[in-house]
């Protein structure tokens, strides 16, 4: 089963994402701020983060940089996904070492189709 972590401070947020990927493929786990989603995928190591740029505790931008500059989660994917959409905004989340940016509101399609590419990358990697 694909491990993914949702780190969003909207309730909302999480739970469109949790209903648009929720699947026998996929155990889905919340957190609520950057700091909570750094703890949860150092104990977690899931596959994916999807990862809101604002949020209170720690911003997504440096929950990132803490995850990709730690040996143990560097290898995990994190999409930032984050109503931030101006280029300086991608640029900030490419050098927190974001691997993917996607910009809120979102399609629920189009993030599943980025999520599923995602896997197919690393399965054939």
């Amino acid at each position: 089963m694909r491990k993914l972590l949702i780190a969003d401070d909207e309730e909302g947020i999480r739970s469109l994402v949790r209903m648009t990927l929720e699947s026998d493929a996929y155990e889905i786990v919340e957190a609520r701020n950057g700091a909570e989603a750094v703890a949860l995928a150092r104990d977690l190591h899931p596959e994916l983060v999807l990862l809101d740029a604002m949020m209170p505790e720690l911003d997504g931008f440096e929950a990132c940089r803490r995850l990709k500059d730690d040996q143990g989660t560097s290898d995990i994917v994190v999409v930032m996904l984050t109503a931030l959409a101006q280029e300086g905004d991608r640029e900030k989340g490419q050098a927190a070492g974001a691997d993917e940016y996607f910009t809120k509101p979102f399609s629920p399609v189009a993030l599943l189709g980025l999520v599923d590419r995602i896997y197919d990358r690393k399965v054939a990697s």
